[in-house]
């Protein structure tokens, strides 16, 4: 008789996650919130109904792929040109501070400099690269709720966070390069770059026949079955012959294949599985392996500091770059402002970082706290400045960009879509 207890805690696990799914959506905040709490519920910090094993790790392996999968199909690329220089330019600032301050933040921590060894400066490093990441779920619908997601500003939060996700995951895998031991650290680098040329030239032909498939087999279930073996065969190709982290993979297979007839049939297809039972069982998973048996004054104050220096990079970063783009000051405060959300990337590349040994286990809930907070404050913030502010030039008129105004729709959130 073999043991079915598995089944008991996924019950759980997806009972507790939508409940506190629905909770913490009537307040404003993300699902994943809910999620988080929903799994430092069940597991050994609180109740204990549900402990880490090998089953829920696998499981929510595949549900952080998928997940990855689907933000690169959703990914639109032409939109990522249009916005161009000012996009870019926002990220590369919301990545740099934060990755800078994180490693000095990491290193003042943690023994500073003196006798480090490459690991150690590792850790460091990999510390700034997990406050790089946003997620900006939680803006968007805040953005739509006030009637400005189609503004300057809301459009260069948008395409920045994308190039912001992407430049973190590139971040990533060059870290967990390095890791290895047995890799050189130009060995690494050339690794990385070889993936990524190696998936840009093999995904061109991937886009080309499934824009074959598509007109030969429109709105038929092996478009996102064969769209889930690429995803799969990237992920693996990654980490077996590259050394390059299998989300990055699944992230470069999304964006091969975004912008078909059929990228979003597919893109709902694969949601259907990933964020129904995958993502809430990774989600979930991160509170259940949250440990605190190991924290201590040292660990609680760089918990705190890490929020705080990931929170203010970030939103400094990211409102610099808007102001010598020549942004208003209200403009350049609801960019800086409309970065600092923070989810299920943060989580994933943290959860990533403690699989690969770059950082230890006990640190996982400063994500968990990141996330939160970030979470709570990006809408409350943005509301604040858009009530400050004085509200007057249309959403598509630029105007003069040394105007110290903000984009205004009068419109109700509905008609927004």
């Amino acid at each position: 008789m073999g043991d079915y207890t598995i089944l008991l805690e996924l019950a759980l696990i997806l009972l507790f996650t939508k409940l506190f799914g629905i909770v913490v959506k009537k307040i404003g905040l993300p699902q994943v919130v809910g999620f988080l709490i929903a799994g430092l519920l069940l597991g050994p910090c609180v109740l204990g109904w549900v402990h880490p094993s090998e089953t829920l790790k696998i499981i929510a392996e595949l549900g952080v792929i998928l997940i990855m999968f689907s933000a690169g199909l959703e990914t639109n690329v032409e939109d990522l040109k249009k916005c161009g220089l000012a996009a870019l330019l926002v990220a590369a600032a919301g990545v740099a501070l934060p990755l800078v301050f994180g490693f000095l933040l990491a290193a003042a921590f943690h023994g500073g400099f003196s006798g480090v060894d490459t690991e150690q400066i590792l850790r460091y490093v990999f510390v700034g690269v997990v406050m790089t990441a946003t997620s900006v779920s939680i803006t968007v619908e805040t953005l739509r709720e006030l009637g400005k997601l189609k503004s300057r500003a809301g459009t260069v939060i948008l395409s920045a966070a994308i190039i912001d996700d992407v430049i973190g995951i590139v971040l990533l895998s060059v870290v967990i390069g390095f890791k290895n031991p047995d890799v050189k650290p130009l060995e690494a680098i050339l690794k990385t770059v070889g993936f990524f040329a190696a998936a840009v030239a093999v995904g061109i032909g991937i886009h080309f026949l499934f824009k074959w498939l598509n007109k030969k087999f429109p709105h038929t279930r092996r478009l996102p079955i064969l769209g889930l073996v690429v995803c799969f065969l990237y992920a693996y190709c990654a980490e077996r012959f590259f050394g390059v982290a299998d989300i990055t993979g699944a992230y470069l297979a999304g964006i091969m294949m975004s912008g078909l007839k059929e990228t979003e049939y597919i893109d709902r297809k694969v949601e259907i599985n990933a964020y129904m039972f995958f993502a809430p069982v990774f989600f979930a998973g991160i509170g259940i392996n949250a440990s605190f048996a190991g924290f201590n004054a040292n660990t609680v104050w760089f918990m705190l500091a890490f929020v705080s220096v990931a929170i203010l990079t970030k939103a400094l970063g990211c409102f610099s770059a808007a102001k010598v783009l020549r942004y208003g000051w209200g403009e350049s405060l609801v960019v800086g402002v409309g970065m600092i959300a923070r989810g299920e990337v943060c989580l994933i590349v943290l959860q990533k970082g403690i699989a690969a040994g770059l950082i230890e286990p006990d640190y996982l809930a400063m994500g968990v706290l990141l996330v939160i907070v970030s979470s709570f404050l990006a809408p409350v913030l943005l509301k604040f400045i858009y009530r400050k502010s004085d509200v007057s030039r249309p959403p598509h008129t630029l105007g003069d960009p040394k105007e110290d105004l903000l984009p205004n729709v009068d419109s109700s959130p509905l008609d927004k879509g």
